[in-house]
């Protein structure tokens, strides 16, 4: 017979990286990638009550010169914001902002999006001893290798010797 495990005992698996493991012009090529489906896109569009037909109506994105229903955009922002977390801001410190979003080409159900992030910014926080703020530049790649969004993105992280 098996016992159950004693959760208590398991270590937890840290992710992420530190003020200190941050360094200007550094380049994170990010995990995986995620594939969009009509589903993702539509259920997205129906919750967040964008109700624009090209999200909703292939027969309408067709005869706008789409190929299909186009994804809408924040989704693909929204999508490429969690590719980057694990890598960029999963230890932690308060999100602060987007900034210099730049939607470059539409992304279709089916298409699947990558991401890579360059740290262009970094200052150790006045206000906050035991943190720094970092800011990245990201980009979000199709298969086919083109550009759909640019963005920067800007997070309080924490330093090392902090427990978060």
């Amino acid at each position: 017979m098996l016992s159950n495990p004693d959760f208590s005992t398991f270590k937890p698996w840290r992710r992420g990286n530190r003020y200190e493991d941050f360094e200007l012009g550094q380049v994170f090529d990010h995990h995986w990638g995620r594939t969009l489906t009509a589903g993702d896109a539509t259920l997205f569009a129906s919750v967040a009550l964008r109700y624009c037909p090209l999200y909703l109506n292939a027969e309408y994105a067709k005869s706008e010169g789409h190929d299909d229903l186009v994804v809408d955009p924040l989704l693909v922002l929204a999508t490429a914001i969690g590719l980057s977390v694990e890598d960029l801001s999963e230890i932690g410190g308060p999100f602060l902002g987007v900034n210099e979003v730049e939607f470059e080409a539409p992304f279709y159900p089916g298409d699947t999006l990558t991401c890579t992030s360059e740290v262009v910014d970094m200052r150790e926080s006045d206000s906050r001893p035991d943190t720094g703020i970092v800011t990245w530049r990201t980009t979000g790649i199709k298969q086919d290798g083109q550009v759909v969004v640019r963005y920067s993105r800007t997070n309080l992280v924490a330093k090392k010797g902090r427990r978060s």
